[in-house]
């Protein structure tokens, strides 16, 4: 009886000696064309569930209104054409909610994007 050598269990694997690509699996309708993907794989790239619709945020309005009346709310109005205001005190805020909502009518990054839509 040959006593086969046992392998070896512990420590670094041997490197093979020659680089072989990987074989193609035969095709299970037996019509000989090789299996392309593994099963489970989607075969085409699906459409992104969040894609882009060109919009983004231009003008921010940030409000803080502490829930006691002894602390100040405060304001922060700001766009991405340079536009920055902020307002502390409640007839401040009140203040710089009206001039946000106007500097959004004459904004030019913003009418920029609904001349777009328009034509």
């Amino acid at each position: 009886m040959s006593s086969r050598p046992h392998p070896r269990l512990e420590g670094p694997t041997s490197t093979p000696t020659r680089i072989s690509s990987a074989e193609l699996a035969p095709a299970q309708d037996g019509s000989g064309a090789p299996k392309v993907v593994a099963e489970g794989v989607p075969s085409s790239v699906r459409p992104d569930p969040q894609a882009d619709d060109g919009r983004r945020p231009v003008a921010w309005l940030h409000i803080v209104a502490p829930p006691s009346f002894s602390d100040p709310a405060r304001a922060r109005s700001w766009c991405a054409c340079g536009y920055e205001r902020t307002a502390i005190g409640r007839p401040g805020v009140l203040q710089l909610v009206q001039n946000h909502n106007q500097h959004r009518t004459v904004c030019p990054l913003l009418n920029q994007h609904e001349r777009r839509a328009a034509a």
